[in-house]
């Protein structure tokens, strides 16, 4: 049987034209299509820690995340051993709390730190260069040592000095050592990255970008394999002297090699003028900052982090309770404004960072389920999501899954999706087929 011919619009119809016009619209748009692609590959599904714990230097070595995890334990013992007494000092509903006390207990026994920074810049100081290079080659012994015990924290890096004049030399020197002793048969171990910090320039990250290059190409690394965060802690990095935003072209500069925007509470609120006493993650100046931050990251695949409280006592149960529920309210906090990650300067952190994550992720399934449920299933209710929402439902019980806060077994009871359906939502919207 002989093919149909296709029709073709009859020339002059609206058919016709919009044929001719789209002819022209594509070739027209095609750059800016491309950019687009290139620019905003959307953000990522794969794993993003819940915090980044912070140790200097001199103070870290291979026992330190099991020992934080028990310290973090031992405070819980001494001030909170039921989830009753943790709801009072947090501050959070007992019946979550209950919930999830034994998960943060488990947590903190198993994988206390997710993400660990060794620190040889504010933390660490100016020591000379010969006790720092000792320090590199220590830390560097320690990291093999975790990754041999398999106790090294699934993320883990170094934050060094800056790319500022007076201490350009020493943070490229420890950047280069710490990189070179790690590399292993062209390979850096899975989760490393390095932390730019009192980024002042789109210049820094570009010098930074050239360094990753010619570290990877001298050591003989898959070129893109060295990832590095900017940490955005200068009036600098949000406002140029040109009175137009800086860290959009940031984030562009770094070639996709741009891991995630770290807001530093203490520099930046110092830099604008804030009082000692009022330096807070939650002090206005932080919320514009981390507004910019957020935008100029979005759809780029580059993760975002809050920065951190410097209240850490623990002398008494008075002193658990002031610390415990402003961290509890401040990582809740972030949560509820999309930051999915911060940083923690203690032990003492650690219980109230992951008490407050996973009351929201486990407070967010059932409806979050719910609604993907029905979306799939093209069933009319309540709400009617499309397929950007639909994406963020996924999203929100991937996390949860990914820090352990809810468990695969209980989200396909209630949705019918397992880990694989919801990586799929969040890149399309739409299951495969």
């Amino acid at each position: 049987m002989p093919e149909r011919a296709t029709s073709q619009p009859q020339p002059g119809s609206a058919a016709a034209v919009a044929v001719d016009l789209n002819a022209d619209l594509d070739q027209q748009l095609a750059a800016a299509d491309a950019q687009l692609a290139a620019l905003y590959p959307g953000d990522p599904t794969s794993r993003q820690p819940v915090h980044t714990v912070y140790i200097p230097a001199d103070r870290f070595d291979a026992d330190s995340p099991t020992s934080w995890g028990m310290a973090a334990l031992e405070l819980l013992d001494r001030y909170a051993p039921d989830a009753g007494t943790l709801a009072e000092l947090s501050g959070l509903a007992p019946n979550q709390v209950g919930e999830v006390y034994d998960r943060v207990v488990a947590k903190l026994s198993s994988e206390p730190i997710e993400d660990l920074r060794v620190d040889f810049e504010d933390g660490f100081g100016n020591r000379g260069d010969e006790a720092e290079d000792e320090q590199v080659q220590r830390v560097v012994a320690a990291f093999g040592d975790l990754g041999r015990q398999g106790s090294r924290p699934p993320f883990f890096g170094i934050r060094f000095k800056s790319f500022e004049a007076p201490t350009r030399h020493r943070g490229v020197s420890t950047l280069a050592g710490l990189v070179a002793g790690l590399a292993d048969g062209g390979s850096l171990p899975t989760g490393f990255v390095v932390t730019l910090p009192k980024v002042t320039s789109v210049d820094q990250v570009q010098s930074m970008t050239h360094a990753c290059e010619q570290l990877e190409h001298r050591l003989g690394l898959a070129p893109g394999s060295l990832l590095f965060e900017i940490q955005v802690e200068t009036a600098q990095a949000i406002l140029g002297a040109d009175g137009l935003a800086t860290i959009a072209p940031m984030v562009h500069a770094a070639r996709g090699r741009c891991f995630g925007l770290h807001y530093g509470t203490f520099d930046y609120s110092a830099g604008l003028g804030i009082a000692a006493a009022y330096q807070s993650l939650d002090h206005p100046v932080a919320d514009h900052a981390k507004a910019v931050m957020q935008v100029a990251a979005a759809q780029t695949g580059v993760r975002l982090s809050d920065g951190s409280t410097n209240v850490v006592g623990f002398d008494d149960a008075e002193q658990a309770r002031h610390t415990w529920s402003l961290h509890a309210r401040l990582v809740s906090r972030s949560l509820q404004r999309g930051y999915y990650q911060g940083w923690d300067m203690h032990p003492g952190h650690l219980p109230t960072r992951y008490l407050a994550t996973y009351v929201f992720f486990r407070s967010a399934m059932p409806d979050a389920a719910a609604r993907l449920k029905a979306y799939v299933n093209k069933v009319e209710g309540g709400v009617l999501d499309e397929p950007a929402t639909a994406k963020m439902l996924a999203t929100a019980l991937l996390r949860g899954l990914h820090c352990g806060a809810v468990d695969e077994a209980e989200v396909v009871d209630r949705s019918g999706l397992d880990t694989a359906a919801l990586t799929s939502l969040t890149g399309t919207g739409q299951l495969p087929g």
